[in-house]
């Protein structure tokens, strides 16, 4: 390994160390608080690292890792999404049974694989991420040891999920038979461009795509989402919503920009009738439902539906870097617009009851008896709907202009009827909140200081980027390499 493959690889080996640190630490000295301090102070200074190599032109490492701004601007959000999640399990856990010291050293771990698969420029370092991300996370889903929906939750993510590993990884495998090779720029060369109609290279993709659409929970693929989201432990679902996601997205936009991978007229056809599934079903399905978890988890398969217009334009605009630009801000706003109403349901939820604060009626009167914690539920709806003075507004808005350019009007179009139709569930929850009543007999715990500064910290930026984006925008298109206005 050379100086310059050691300084760029800086942040993984913090991470990797902090995670060896934090395994000899528990060992001998079991303290949550400990390893709570532990998880944070490693986030901090795996972000510090990535923020110190943003200036560095772009380095492959081997073939097998390219650390570049693109990478550096999901590993930040990673890391910050990792620090908030341990900030929210800390008051989440406290009091329930069982060591929960553990919980934030697989968290770290599971930080680690999707900071991988960001990076990833060769097939082999998109699984080993790939699983490094996800054998953490059916942990951390199962974690709790209170009652059965965690674990229950667990179980079904594992098994569905290894299934859509292997048919990935058989994908792959297929992809290498046509090709013989598994790195990115190779099979983006003149000369793999010929074999994109041999069946070996259109089944791969097909087969690739196929565990890709299970992973982002895309129609028809979408089945385990809302009962893992459910059983999941709040902070967790959170986590899975935003971390889980952004790694499997991060590999395919950029995969589908170094390969071309859209211009085989299979797969570009298949991901147009996921978006448009994925945003009419999840919004439709999320109608019916009085449980707020599983709504979110419906209203997150619209979420991700909206953004494969971004992946999609990239095929379709001539200068692919607006799309790229368009799905990151999008994305930023997603991991926030999410991370925020998930957290509000982890301090609302009680270490005295078996499920979490997730039914509609624990929100009645919520802004009579918990005015902060409502405000922040309200504008994280809010800006998941689209209204204006959001982080959520700002994003749509790019994605409708985007897709505008490359002239994809059915895509457009039901992406303003999802709109409409969850404007209706997403109001239903704000009028609960605001609907004066008791809390229907559900213990509450008191929300932990550090938890609602977080939350805080939040709903600002859901607000403040809202009403002014630029910086957000300055700085997607500094780390993708967008100059001028």
């Amino acid at each position: 390994m050379s100086r310059q493959d050691f300084f760029v690889l800086a942040p993984y080996l913090a991470i990797a160390g902090g995670v060896v640190l934090m395994l000899l630490l528990v060992s001998f000295w079991r303290s949550v608080r400990v390893m709570v301090t532990m998880t944070v102070l490693v986030m901090l200074v795996t972000l510090g690292l990535v923020v110190a190599n943003i200036d560095n032109p772009p380095h492959l490492v081997s073939g097998f890792l390219l650390i570049d701004g693109y990478a550096a601007l999901f590993n930040i959000m990673f890391v910050i999404a990792a620090i908030v999640t341990a900030l929210l399990a800390y008051g989440y856990m406290r009091g329930r049974s069982g060591e929960p010291e553990e919980f934030y050293l697989l968290l770290v771990v599971a930080t680690l694989g999707a900071m991988t698969m960001a990076a990833a420029h060769h097939f082999a370092a998109v699984l080993l991420g790939l699983e490094i991300l996800s054998i953490s996370l059916y942990v951390l889903i199962g974690y709790s040891e209170e009652g059965h929906p965690p674990l229950e939750a667990a179980l079904k993510y594992l098994v569905l999920s290894g299934v859509a590993s292997t048919t990935m990884l058989f994908g792959m495998a297929l992809i290498y038979n046509a090709t013989g090779t598994l790195v990115f720029s190779e099979l983006g060369q003149s000369e793999f461009s010929l074999p994109r109609d041999e069946l070996y290279y259109v089944a791969g993709h097909g087969l690739l795509f196929a565990g890709i659409a299970f992973k982002l929970s895309l129609v028809p693929f979408h089945m385990w989402t809302p009962d893992v989201y459910q059983g999941a432990p709040a902070p967790v679902t959170g986590y899975l919503a935003t971390v889980s996601k952004g790694a499997v997205f991060a590999f395919v936009l950029r995969y589908a920009l170094i390969t071309d991978v859209l211009e085989i007229p299979v797969v570009s056809t298949v991901l147009l009738m996921f978006a448009v599934l994925s945003m009419l079903g999840g919004n439709l399905l999320a109608l019916m439902q009085n449980n707020v978890k599983r709504l979110l988890a419906y209203s997150s398969i619209a979420h991700i539906g909206y953004l494969l217009i971004g992946l999609l334009a990239v095929a379709v605009l001539a200068d692919g870097l607006i799309a790229v630009e368009a799905s990151l801000i999008y994305l930023a706003g997603y991991f926030l617009m999410t991370l925020a109403a998930f957290g509000v349901v982890s301090v609302l939820s009680s270490a005295s009851e078996e499920v979490d604060a997730e039914h509609i009626d624990a929100f009645v009167g919520l802004f009579w008896r918990k005015p902060l914690c409502a405000v922040i539920m309200t504008t994280a709806l809010l800006s998941l709907t689209g209204i204006p003075l959001t982080v959520g507004f700002v994003a749509k808005f790019y994605m409708l202009a985007t897709g505008a350019e490359g002239g994809m009007w059915l895509l457009l179009w039901t992406l303003v009827i999802g709109s409409a139709i969850a404007v209706y569930y997403y109001m239903r929850v704000i009028f609960t909140m605001v609907r004066p009543g008791g809390d229907a007999g559900y213990a509450h715990s008191s929300p932990r200081v550090e938890g609602m500064a977080v939350l805080v910290v939040i709903g600002i930026s859901l607000i403040g980027f809202g009403v002014y984006p630029s910086p957000l925008i300055d700085f997607v298109r500094s780390l993708i390499g967008i100059t001028g206005g």
